[in-house]
């Protein structure tokens, strides 16, 4: 059996490394800005050519590579810095999997507000942020969201639509929550022609949606619930609800009043679908998911990442039953799918409760 790597022994190393991290971010952006991982691709280049190509300053472009290799972000033969296979899918603009449009929301100066003064959130219980921070009505972040992260999410929106809809080809009604980009709901429209979605977001969101739904050609089978989905009517009879990458930004009161929103919607029998980071017990592992719920800390008054313990009593308290947790790799995100609990299982329940209450 292999052992599962901890946390890294403290040390100077990782006290320096850690306070000066904002080192790897630089560099990161400044490369992706550049353009430093199209000019070198797989076949690789010198330094010297990587400037004259990038229009850049010999001496920043050496320094760059080279730091770019210590931190993993690029490989060096000799006097040639090259990029594997995995590294172009995920650098090179070209590849279908390019996450550098990431930055323009995850390093926005919105965001980045939020960690300024974190001894001041951590102290207070109060954000830095106006207002109620990412989670205020209507934030135009969202929009930049929408546009920036959509890349991310093209290959966990196939893999959500295979576990949303198990029967292609069978009618299917579906009800994207917070839809954002509109990804996880069009993989279901694009791969059931009897699907029809419903994408609920703010409007100006959803014209984001809207632009994706063109590109996939299934504008006759969605539709656009605009509006807040904490009070905005879901309509019913939904088959698949879609939470995917929401509940992290509130509390368990939160959550749970947009579970019971989504009971109320369902057909009985009905699934939601609820695509997370997701922590371990521990809730340091992943370090993704303990990452994940710091960005929470900064940018919302009270959202974070839950565990599946906690998620799976969130679904029981509001209706809800056969709670499961589903991996999907490659995604970094995993799914919880819940089923819509039965008449006779809700009132059994609820008998259970009056009794032990008495």
């Amino acid at each position: 059996m292999t052992a599962t790597k901890g946390p890294p022994e403290f040390s100077f190393d990782l006290f320096y490394s850690t306070v000066n991290a904002y080192y790897r971010t630089a560099a990161v952006k400044a490369a992706i800005q550049l353009g430093v991982f199209d000019v070198v691709g797989e076949k690789g280049r010198t330094a010297p050519e990587i400037a004259k190509a990038c229009e850049a300053s010999p001496r920043g472009i050496r320094i760059l590579c080279y730091f770019l290799v210590s931190i993993g972000f690029l490989k060096r033969r000799g006097d040639v810095f090259f990029m594997t296979r995995d590294m172009v899918m995920f650098l090179d603009k070209k590849s279908p999997g390019y996450l550098g449009g990431s930055i323009d929301f995850l390093l926005s100066p919105y965001i980045m507000d939020g960690f300024k003064d974190l001894t001041s959130v951590i102290r207070t219980g109060r954000l830095t942020l106006p207002e109620e921070g990412a989670v205020a009505a209507n934030h135009p972040q969202w929009v930049q969201f929408a546009r920036a992260m959509a890349p991310m999410m093209s290959l966990p929106s196939l893999l959500v639509a295979e576990l949303a809809d198990r029967h292609p080809g069978q009618p299917i009604k579906v009800l994207d929550v917070a839809a954002g980009h509109g990804l996880f709901g069009l993989a279901i429209a694009q791969r059931n022609p009897r699907a029809h979605v419903t994408f609920l977001d703010w409007e100006s969101v959803l014209e984001v949606a809207r632009e994706n739904a063109a590109k996939a050609y299934v504008t006759d089978r969605v539709s656009f619930l605009p509006g807040d989905a904490f009070s905005v009517d879901f309509g019913d009879s939904y088959d698949v609800i879609l939470l995917t990458n929401f509940l992290h930004h509130f509390d368990q009161a939160g959550c749970e009043q947009i579970l019971r929103r989504a009971n109320a919607a369902l057909k009985e029998n009905g699934r939601v679908l609820t695509f997370e980071f997701i922590a371990d017990e521990d809730r340091t592992s992943p370090t993704l998911a303990a990452t994940f719920s710091m960005m929470m800390l900064g940018t919302t008054p009270a959202g974070e990442v839950y565990t599946f313990s906690d998620i799976e009593r969130m679904f029981k308290n509001t209706g809800f039953d056969h709670v499961e947790l589903k991996a999907i790799p490659p995604a970094m995100e995993k799914v919880v799918v819940s089923s819509k609990r039965k008449p006779m299982q809700r009132a059994a329940s609820e008998a259970t409760g009056i009794m032990g209450a008495m």
